[in-house]
């Protein structure tokens, strides 16, 4: 009896158990590159971006501050930090969004600062799960299920779940359970529990905002289509509760903005900030503009706001060229199965729901303008500007397109097959015949289609996970290796160089701070070359680059350093590549 019901059990709820099991598998792949790549002792990441938010989320859960003060910035005009940080009046701050800090802060005051490599991986996991949730209750669970496990070893998620310190992951599975309960606030029926789901919507939606507030630029736009097509569903009751949870989610951010910046709604991005200003200044012109009637400056007034929301520039050209690099030719299989799954839907679109308009509607709302706002940026994270890798940022930057365009792939998958493999109609049996067996007829096309599925799921995955790991040289297992030579070039650097120095470096930046104190340079500028004279005589003061011939050394001493006092020595070679030099005051 107990088999029995436990066997019942696995059949209602196996769809759950497999979405469990996935989810668990994906939190151990991802946070195995972690596991094998940092230690207690060395604990790096080979990104400026993923650094700072490494080590002022560490800062903030153990002392509650998100700034470093260096003193000996004042008197070198604050050329002392490394990138994706900035230093102002001696104190060094984010420049990226705070959000990631502050959640991941918090949760290590209330574990350990060692969790924080594994929590994106974690909470990527559960975004599969609200993922599944969500998909499922707009396609079905048969296309969400196939949609799940796609997207669980799709390779931008999986990679940069491994990669753990970038914010896009983060705000992506926090959105996804935000979408989930936005869903919920029109599903459910119950009288009460549509506000609880308000609350947790907005909550969610709103950690999402403060994770990468650029984000808004299409997160604003799609809540208002489905607000606008569920606006008697919701009510004014729920929208309150939406928008009351969200504000607070924001709150924080808003707080560390005044302290860091000045202001609730500056940011570390100078370029954001600038165009903060020059939209909330157009606005205010638009409007007293309309009011006296003046609307002849309209077509300047909106051109300026267009030119400041577009602020990396608007080109549609580069934007169809990007998109064509980092989706059509990426991910081909991707691409064209979900372009021909839209083509079939579209088929039915007299039997759409609401659900299906808001989603395919807002699908190519954000598409077009991820694709327009970053494709007409150039994007240069790899050193060879020639290569288009899965680390360069526009993949992250389009992970909502990619996970939109998975269930169309479902789609595709199920209509195409069952097209194929329509199900069988009883087979009339003469009676005067004797009955035959024949055993393909015992076969159900929807075992033939299932199976299919399970193949063509199981190839994809397959591909998918070798292209993360050897896709490129960006790739985990080729990344593990130069991690473990890399650790090498730390450790002996460490040794030669005393605990208050400064090293000056072009790269490398993410790999000594905060250990020493580093400032990002060469010795092509003058004014630059005087800080560091400066310097020196209130620090050990080091360069850590290319080596040197030893005419470039000749050249820097008798030309360049021989009028501010100062000299460079050779302390070592590293490796076949770097040197590590000490810059010294003449005697």
């Amino acid at each position: 009896m107990a088999l029995y019901k436990l066997k019942k059990l696995i059949q209602k709820y196996w769809h759950w158990l497999a979405i469990l099991l996935l989810a668990v598998t994906f939190f151990i792949f991802a946070s195995s590159f972690v596991f094998l790549t940092q230690s207690n002792s060395f604990v790096k990441w080979s990104s400026p971006d993923a650094t700072a938010n490494y080590v002022f989320a560490k800062l903030y859960g153990e002392t509650g501050e998100i700034s470093i003060f260096e003193k000996n910035n004042l008197e070198v005009n604050d050329i002392i930090h490394p990138r994706s940080l900035r230093s102002d009046n001696g104190l060094i701050k984010p420049v990226s969004f705070l959000g990631i800090i502050i959640i991941y802060g918090k949760i290590v005051s209330l574990t350990s600062f060692k969790v924080l490599p594994y929590l994106t991986p974690l909470i990527a996991a559960f975004g599969i799960i609200f993922y599944f949730l969500f998909v499922q209750k707009i396609f079905g669970k048969k296309n969400a299920m196939v949609s799940t496990f796609i997207l669980a070893s799709f390779p931008v998620y999986l990679y940069y779940s491994s990669r753990s310190m970038f914010h896009n992951i983060l705000f992506m599975s926090l959105l996804m359970i935000g979408f989930y309960y936005l869903l919920l606030i029109v599903k459910s029926r119950r009288k009460y529990l549509p506000l609880l789901h308000s609350a947790l919507a907005g909550s969610f939606i709103g950690l999402a905002i403060i994770i990468r507030t650029s984000e808004l630029i299409w997160l604003g736009p799609i809540l208002i289509i489905a607000w606008l097509f569920n606006i008697r569903k919701v009510g004014i009751t729920k929208l309150i509760i939406f928008l009351s949870f969200l504000f607070i989610s924001v709150l924080p951010i808003m707080s560390w903005n005044q302290i860091l910046n000045g202001s609730f709604f500056s940011f570390g991005y100078p370029e954001i900030n600038q165009s903060i200003y020059e939209i909330k200044e157009t606005t205010s012109e638009i409007i007293g503009n309309t009011v006296v009637g003046e609307l002849a400056y309209h077509k300047e007034l909106f051109n300026n706001i267009k030119s400041n929301i577009f602020y990396f520039g608007l080109h549609p050209k580069d934007s169809i060229k990007m998109f064509y690099y980092y989706f059509i030719d990426m991910f081909p299989w991707l691409f064209w199965l979900a372009f021909f799954g839209l083509f079939l839907f579209v088929q039915d679109i007299k039997k759409w729901k609401r659900k299906h308009w808001v989603y395919v509607i807002n699908f190519f709302v954000l598409s077009i303008i991820l694709v327009l706002y970053y494709g007409s940026w150039e994007f240069h994270d790899n050193p060879d500007k020639s290569q288009v890798t899965i680390g360069n940022s526009y993949t992250r930057y389009w992970l909502p397109i990619y996970l939109g365009a998975i269930p169309l792939l479902s789609l595709f998958l199920n209509r195409f097959l069952k097209a194929i493999f329509p199900k069988k109609k009883p087979i009339q049996q003469d009676i005067l015949l004797p009955k035959t067996k024949n055993f393909f007829n015992k076969i159900d096309n929807k075992y033939i289609i299932n199976s299919i599925i399970i193949i063509f799921v199981s190839i994809v995955s397959v591909y998918s996970i070798n292209f993360v790991l050897f896709g490129s040289e960006e790739g985990l297992v080729y990344t593990y290796y130069k991690n473990n030579a890399t650790r090498q070039e730390y450790t002996e650097v460490m040794n030669l160089t005393e605990t208050n120095s400064v090293i000056i470096t072009r790269y490398h930046d993410k790999l000594f701070f905060p250990e020493r104190k580093v400032i990002v340079g060469l010795f092509d500028d003058d004014k630059m070359n005087v800080r560091y004279a400066k310097l020196v005589d209130l620090l050990p003061v080091y360069y850590y680059n290319f080596s040197f011939r030893e005419a470039d050394i000749e050249y820097l001493n008798n030309s360049r350093f021989k009028d501010i006092n100062l000299r460079i020595e050779k302390v070592k070679k590293i490796n076949k590549d770097f040197s590590l030099y000490r810059l010294v005051g003449r005697e």
